[in-house]
């Protein structure tokens, strides 16, 4: 009898895990104002959170703190999920970032709701953690979610900048925190954004 429970347990510990694969499936159609590599099209979240996930690999030699790998993955992974009820917040856009946080934290009740109650704790706490700003792994993961996309401007030659009027002093601010998770990479980026200027695509102020 008590196998059979536990094979019922698991059953819908399944479908639970199952509903919530296919409900994230969604963030394929949530688009960002980032423009790929080739100028075609923008990018959306889902092939965002891939690339970060790489990325992370990737970089992990240039940041100052040791970090825990597989957790950074996993939280950039699922951090954007919740665009999939709260929308993308384009980084320079101030009003929406004034209902950003109450829209996102109620996708986030509703999205991460849908997994078994162990695995919903875990990823709602990675993505408050995330949120929070203030760990090894969080600040890692919001350097790759900003040097991602500021990657992809300069390889499509500043365009979203360009078409957003973004400043320099925009930009700076958004990664003030770089400098303290990396350093070179933070003068790769004075690096990209002086060139841009240069070229007219990012405005100095």
């Amino acid at each position: 009898m008590a196998a059979k429970k536990n094979t019922g347990q698991r059953r819908e510990r399944l479908e639970q895990q199952i509903q919530f694969i296919i409900e994230v499936d969604k963030v394929k159609n949530i688009f960002r104002q980032t423009y790929l590599s080739d100028r075609q099209r923008k990018e959306n979240d889902a092939e965002h959170s891939w690339h970060l996930a790489l990325s992370a690999v990737l970089l992990k030699e240039h940041i100052e703190e040791d970090v825990d790998l597989t957790k950074v993955i996993i939280m950039v992974l699922i951090h954007d999920l919740v665009e999939i009820d709260a929308g993308d917040t384009y980084a320079y856009d101030d009003a929406g970032a004034a209902t950003k946080r109450e829209r996102e934290v109620k996708a986030a009740d509703r999205i991460f709701g849908l997994l078994p109650a162990d695995q919903e704790t875990y990823f709602r706490e990675l993505w408050d953690e995330f949120e929070e700003y203030e760990t090894a792994e969080a600040k890692f993961a919001h350097l790759l979610d900003n040097f991602q996309p500021f990657l992809l401007n300069d390889a499509s030659d500043g365009r979203s900048w360009a078409e957003h009027g973004v400043r320099k002093s925009q930009v700076c601010r958004r990664n003030a925190k770089v400098p303290e998770t990396s350093e070179i990479i933070w003068e790769k980026m004075l690096e990209v954004m002086d060139k841009h200027i240069a070229q007219g695509n990012l405005k100095a102020d």
